[in-house]
């Protein structure tokens, strides 16, 4: 019987269409877990240094560049990932037992919550500009390799934006007739308040 946890997914990665890192996330297996004092799992590609985990990249990249499939097994990880114009979404596998089904629901519900976020415009300048919420996105979505949600409105009504209608202090009309206008207004709003008081 296959040892069950939590702990389902070892990285989020996503990579331009030359296999250039472009956002990463690994994930250390939890304190508890044997793989850690494993020292014969030379599987653990959380534990690699930043060079191994850019040739697992390049490697992982050169065996999905351009292909058809969305699920593979590579290094002893179960892998699902999805190409969006110049980029390529992948989640990684903790061991080679993990459900894909599952680890392909999270891959759409993150890549849909993306979509959401960016204005259907999920490509590599956009989510270079919009990193924070790139990231923001993968936390909500995992964390420390626990699954927590997988629908996109809630991944993307998690993840905020700074507010669009806030009054930008920069466009307040300070010539006279401006200030005119606010006083009149002031004026209007508080002689409304004393008749409501008064009656």
């Amino acid at each position: 019987m296959a040892d069950l946890s939590l702990y389902s997914v070892k990285a989020v990665l996503i990579l331009d269409n030359e296999g250039k890192r472009v956002f990463a996330k690994y994930y250390q297996p939890s304190w508890g877990s044997t793989t850690t004092n494993d020292p014969s799992n030379h599987h653990d590609v959380a534990s690699y240094s930043v060079k191994d985990q850019k040739a697992f990249e390049h490697g992982l990249f050169s065996k999905t560049n351009k292909q058809n499939a969305d699920v593979l097994i590579y290094d002893q990880k179960v892998i699902v990932y999805k190409q969006s114009l110049d980029i390529s979404i992948y989640v990684v596998s903790a061991n080679l037992d993990e459900n894909e089904a599952m680890l392909y629901q999270v891959l759409m519900g993150l890549r849909d919550a993306l979509e959401a976020l960016l204005k259907k415009s999920l490509d590599k300048r956009t989510a270079l500009e919009n990193y924070d919420l790139l990231a923001l996105a993968v936390d909500e979505t995992i964390d420390g390799g626990i699954i927590l949600e997988v629908d996109p409105a809630i991944i993307s009504s998690r993840v905020s934006r700074a507010p669009a209608n806030e009054p930008n202090l920069n466009n307040i009309d300070l010539s006279e007739q401006g200030l005119m206008n606010a006083y009149q207004f002031a004026k209007g709003k508080l002689a409304d308040r004393l008749r409501q008081q008064f009656q």
